[in-house]
């Protein structure tokens, strides 16, 4: 009983703490629910009052377990998008961005401030831009002229946060003025400090991706940066000083010292940086840390030294001034996994501006040297002018073998490098010049060779060899002396200019040159690696893999003994190429093959999304049976001309379209082929089609059949081919053809044949013996029409020569019967004249015993006819 009464108040105690939590969570959960539509009330009141923009949410949440003993608000997919004049640009969008404030806060009504207390946002992008006319997308503030005298006006919000955080965001800004870029990717940053102090200091982490363009030229891309630092703040005079920190460039370690002071229309720098160290290490540290390998075991003499000093005032017309340097002496680097060095390394490069003026800003590059065994490099020159009308000026010598390079640095390769590459070049240049093809004030002398370079790798198919190439440098244009390769069975020379060479490197213009083009050998399959051929069947595509390149504007003259495409093989190949324009126009192009020769001209184009080609070709003395069985396209125009031996004179004009591997579509090409036969002879048992015509009909025998100098016209459109009537000559036996033939195979051709009667039996022959000479004289021969359908591999032929000859037969007994008639009227008239003189008085009897006789003479002709017809 005692122990019972001990124990009560701590049940006591327990049941209220639980009911105590329960009351606390149930409000933790609903309280959001009744203060969700007053915060969608301000946030859209201060959207309404403040921004000049379209803001767009997905929904708002209030949670007080989230950020608990804080209250948070969280809005989802949030967008501020811009309005004229930069309707369609995006100034901020982001998954997610959330404030935190004090539970008090919430029970303030819609009218009072609400003091924020830290603010993120993650999952986003941030586009800043400024256009020509030097206005910001970023200025969305909608003026408000009510509150500068009325100090009772409250914001909606107050920024007293004491912490933020920006995770993955990507950040561009972009000034159409100076046509610059400066892009951070995946952005992670965060600050601590209590704002809530006009002097603070800021605990800050920073982590992301730097890149920057300038007028069209790449200077960065995705350089690593990451700073931690304390930042001393001092709010009333806007003054952010860097003390402890430590920064990086890739793996490159920096230290920072000085301060940024804001101003309303100006900035002032003064900062130092240098890096804590001064080993060699550090020099490759500035190399991404996916291409330097492991610095861990890396080797290292001499020094490297990074510093810098900036100073002045940034505003529309200065800078601050600088002086940046990279300075190493006698330094040297080995990795240990690898076997040779890099030694006698020397660099000197300083990036100064002591003005203030922006077109001051010069680089120089005092010196560059290094050697590789006994091979050394050395490279020296300046920029000035760097923002207005970059100067350059530049030299550089040396000998470097490509072997040595994967042994002297961690570079994922595949397959070695091998060669000898030997430089003694200089340069002297403004970009003005090469932007405006002044090229009289571009100066350039000396040359580069390279002797037995070697390469091997998936996008080649066999090793690619170059035993030696010479490059020329003058004023004008880039001399190519020589270049000669090997691969496979294949051979290269080529030699000739490149014109514009500046204006393409730096400028993108189109890049011009002439060149004559050699080889004892072409094989293009040595040129066509078997990972394109299987990419290229494996992914179906209505454009074009193969892209002829639009920054190319070149003629090649080209010459080749022997050329081998596919299981082609052309002798004496010689013609002119003009690439431009992402077509190639062929010219005079002449080569030997299947026994004749062949020359074209025509169009090869990349340019629309589905590539297509139009050629003129002529065929002279062409093997008809090498060349209709071999190329597809004429084996498809032609069928038939395979079981033909003999030559072809011919003329064919061609277009289409061209698939993935640049072959042509057979059913989108169109053109016509007027082709003459010389020193034929067919091979029936070749072909079903001409087995099934000398089956069926028996006075023919194909393979006698005489197509010399027969001529033929074909138009093809569409998948099918349309065949002019031609005639052919049989013995005696005159024979039209004409029609048309699908690429599928599918046959509808038409034949006449004109068959003199002697081929149609004794019975017709034996009736036309019977006639009389002038009749027998019309009847030599009769035609007989044919028709030959189905397909090449399962022809059907018929003809209507027995009901022809069954017309014909009709025809002669009726010519018979006639003939007859007329020798019975001719026998009456006779008759009749005979007995003219006869007296009346005898009349009747006269008349009576001539009757008898017609009778007679009568009922014999049609006795002789009755006869002829059971004959």
């Amino acid at each position: 009983m005692n122990n019972k009464k001990k124990n009560s108040p701590l049940k006591k105690i327990l049941k209220w703490f639980f009911i105590l939590v329960l009351v606390v969570l149930i409000a933790l959960v609903s309280i959001p629910f009744l203060f969700k539509d007053k915060i969608k009330e301000i946030v859209a009141r201060t959207i309404n009052e403040n921004v000049n923009a379209t803001v767009t949410f997905k929904d708002i949440d209030l949670s007080l377990l989230k950020s608990f003993p804080l209250a948070n608000l969280t809005i989802e997919d949030i967008s501020i998008a811009n309005k004229a004049p930069f309707l369609g640009d995006t100034l901020y969008v982001s998954k997610e961005l959330s404030v935190n404030m004090n539970i008090k806060e919430l029970f303030k009504t819609a009218d009072e401030t609400i003091n924020l207390k830290s603010i993120s946002t993650r999952n986003g992008k941030i586009n800043i831009i400024v256009n020509d006319k030097n206005i910001g997308n970023y200025d969305i503030a909608i003026p408000n002229e009510k509150v500068v005298n009325d100090t009772s006006t409250n914001d909606p919000f107050s920024f007293n946060i004491s912490n933020y955080e920006v995770e993955n965001i990507d950040f561009l800004y972009v000034d159409e003025i100076s046509k610059m870029k400066v892009g951070l990717s995946k952005i992670n940053h965060s600050g601590n400090g209590n704002f809530a102090n006009d002097i603070l200091d800021l605990d800050t982490n920073s982590e992301t991706f730097l890149s920057f363009e300038m007028d069209g030229v790449n200077y960065m891309n995705n350089l690593k940066i990451t700073l931690d630092a304390i930042i001393g703040i001092d709010l009333k005079n806007s003054k952010y000083t860097f003390k402890e920190n430590t920064g990086y460039i890739n793996q490159l370690p920096l230290e920072f010292n000085g301060f940024i002071q804001l101003f309303e229309e100006s900035q002032l720098y003064d900062i130092n940086f240098k890096t804590p160290t001064s080993t060699f290490k550090n020099a490759l540290a500035l190399i991404p840390e996916q291409y330097s390998g492991n610095l861990n075991s890396i080797k290292t003499e001499g020094n490297f030294d990074l510093n810098g000093v900036v100073k002045g005032t940034l505003s529309e017309k200065t800078i601050p001034t600088f002086n940046i340097s990279l300075l190493s002496k006698n330094a040297m680097f080995k990795y240990a996994d690898l076997p040779k060095s890099v030694e006698n390394i020397n660099i000197d490069t300083k990036v100064i501006n002591t003005t203030g003026a922006v077109k001051d800003t010069y680089v120089n590059l005092n010196n560059l040297t290094f050697t590789i065994d006994e091979d050394e490099f050395t490279a020296k020159g300046n920029v000035a002018n760097i923002t207005t009308n970059p100067k350059i000026n530049m030299a550089a010598k040396g000998v470097v073998n490509l072997a040595n390079i994967g042994k002297v640095y961690p570079l994922a390769l595949t397959n070695e490098l091998a060669g000898i590459l030997k430089a003694d070049i200089t340069t002297n240049f403004d970009m003005n010049s090469v932007e405006k093809g002044t090229y009289q004030n571009i100066k350039n002398e000396g040359n580069i060779a390279v002797t037995n370079f070697k390469y091997e790798g998936e996008d080649v198919a066999k090793p690619f060899i170059i035993d030696k190439t010479s490059i020329t440098f003058n004023t004008n244009t880039i001399k190519l002396n020589e270049f000669k390769a090997k691969t496979g069975t294949s051979d290269l020379s080529i030699n000739g200019s490149l014109d514009n060479f500046y204006g393409f490197i730096f400028k993108n213009q189109i890049l011009k040159g002439n060149f004559n083009l050699n080889s004892t050998n072409l094989n293009v399959s040595d040129f066509i690696s078997k990972t394109s051929t299987e990419t290229t069947k494996k992914e179906e595509t209505t454009a074009s893999t193969v892209k002829i390149p639009a920054f190319i504007d070149a003629t090649f003259n080209a010459n080749a003994k022997n050329v081998v495409y596919d299981n082609i093989i052309l002798k004496n190949v010689s013609g002119n190429l003009y690439i431009k324009d992402e077509n190639i126009n062929l010219k005079n192009v002449k080569s030997d093959v299947f026994g004749g020769n062949i020359a074209f001209n025509g169009n090869v184009s990349t340019k629309e999304n589905i590539s297509n080609f139009n050629m003129d070709l002529n065929f002279n003395e062409l093997n008809i049976a090498d060349s209709f069985s071999t190329v597809e396209m004429l084996k498809s125009i032609a069928p038939i001309a395979k079981t033909i031996e003999g030559k072809i004179n011919s003329t064919i004009n061609v277009s289409g379209n061209l698939n993935d591997d640049m072959t042509p579509n057979l059913k989108t090409i169109s053109g016509n082929l007027l082709g003459q036969l010389l020193n034929t002879k067919l091979k029936a048992s070749n072909s079903k089609v001409l087995s099934a015509l000398g089956n069926k009909v028996a006075f023919l025998d194909v393979s006698k059949l005489n197509l010399d100098k027969i001529q033929t016209y074909i138009a093809f459109k569409d998948g099918a081919a349309s065949i002019k009537p031609f005639q052919l000559n049989y013995k005696d036996i005159g024979i039209t053809i004409g029609g048309k033939h699908g690429f599928d195979q599918s046959i509808n051709y038409d034949l006449t044949f004109d068959v003199p009667v002697k081929y149609l039996g004794t019975e017709v022959t034996n009736l036309i013996t019977k006639l009389a000479p002038k009749d027998a004289e019309t009847v030599k021969s009769i035609p007989v029409k044919g028709s030959l359908s189905g397909s090449f591999s399962s022809p059907s032929f018929t003809t209507n020569l027995k009901d022809a000859t069954t017309s014909l037969v009709n025809d002669l007994i009726e010519k018979q019967k006639q003939s007859l008639i007329n020798k019975g009227k001719d026998a009456l008239t006779d008759l009749i004249n005979k007995n003219k003189t006869t007296t009346d008085k005898d009349s009747t009897k006269t008349k009576t015993k001539t009757e008898e006789k017609v009778r007679g003479l009568l009922n014999g002709l049609f006795k002789k006819k009755t006869d002829t017809t059971n004959k």
